[in-house]
């Protein structure tokens, strides 16, 4: 007898669209199956690994997550995410499923090339790609084209490129952080983003990546074997890079106050390109971890964990943004 494919699906989605809050929604409502998940991020300090290995949900065991933080799937597949698959389904208990959080610059095509990899064709299938989408970020026009640059000969938009190839390439679309919008932006986002779209896929509201699990797994897209159906900006192209975008990390000591330091990340992020600040904060006083995630101006904190044990206390921070970034800059605003 032939064995079942094991289903993976594909998570992608921009920077702060809330692919992690899905993911931790998946596991939290899992129905007993064994999930391994596979987290990619762009930049050195892993955060969305660390908050889904410190989800707290049963049956959430930490060896089911592997997080892949050395730059997007995209372009590590031979070395990095091949064989952590090998290893997945080699497993004297192979998962039920697998979910593949993709970095927010990562495209999804090349990532569903690498399941034609032999190896992995004839054990696994990607049963679809799903594309979580921030409402308000679409709304307020972050992926659109300026008019004047477009008359430029030399006018691209990786923001836009990243975003339409993500869209092109999904099975199921979450436009998330719909509470967020008033309805005119919500409508505005929703016919930006099903112009962008195959025909067929569908488009799902919700917020804070709260949707029934067997809407997202259990798409049975084989999407492996339609790719000439899903357009990429980088057909064309031999492999994919991110040099239109950057990262590094901020360490900080134990902040004294919470509210000062958001102010002053705050104004960094006005003052710069700064797409996405996310990490760890060590507050004085505080016997738990504070998150800090913070999309455009819009900033959220809330404490996920108390320190372990000999944990060093300190405070973490990724900056990504358009290639160019003053560090000096943005290091002199955030550090006081």
């Amino acid at each position: 007898m032939s064995r079942r494919k094991i289903p993976a699906t594909i998570v992608t989605g921009f920077l702060g669209a809330g692919k992690t809050t899905l993911v931790r929604h998946l596991l939290a409502e899992n129905r007993g199956r064994r999930i391994a998940l596979i987290v990619n991020e762009f930049g050195d300090v892993g955060v969305d690994g660390d908050l889904l290995a410190s989800c707290g949900v049963a049956g959430c065991r930490e060896d089911d997550i592997v997080e892949l933080a050395n730059g997007c799937l995209c372009c590590t597949v031979a070395d990095e995410f091949l064989p952590t698959m090998q290893k997945l389904v080699d497993r004297a208990d192979p998962p039920d499923h697998i979910v593949i959080e993709t970095s927010g610059l990562a495209l999804p095509k090349p990532l569903v090339k690498a399941f034609h990899w032999p190896e992995i064709r004839s054990r696994v299938t990607v049963d679809g790609v799903v594309a979580v989408v921030d409402a308000g970020a679409v709304a307020a026009g972050r992926f659109a084209d300026d008019p004047e640059a477009m008359a430029r000969p030399d006018h691209d938009n990786p923001l836009d490129e990243v975003f339409t190839d993500q869209l092109a390439c999904a099975d199921l679309v979450l436009l998330n952080k719909a509470d967020l919008v008033e309805a005119d932006g919500y409508a505005a986002a929703l016919a930006e983003v099903s112009g962008r779209l195959r025909a067929g896929v569908k488009v799902v509201r919700t917020q804070r990546g709260a949707v029934d699990p067997l809407v997202v797994l259990g798409l049975d897209a084989a999407a492996e074997d339609d790719l000439a159906a899903r357009p990429s900006h980088h057909d064309a192209e031999d492999g994919h890079d991110h040099d239109d975008f950057e990262s590094f990390a901020v360490t900080l000591p134990e902040v004294a106050d919470a509210d000062a330091l958001e102010a002053r990340l705050l104004a960094a992020i006005a003052g710069h390109d700064i797409l996405r600040l996310k990490g760890f904060l060590a507050v004085e006083g505080k016997a738990a971890r504070a998150v800090v995630q913070a999309v455009g101006t819009r900033i959220e904190r809330w404490f996920d964990r108390p320190w372990k044990p000999g944990e060093e206390r300190l405070s973490r921070l990724v900056v990504i943004g358009a290639r160019g970034l003053d560090r000096a800059a943005i290091e002199a605003l955030i550090v006081p």
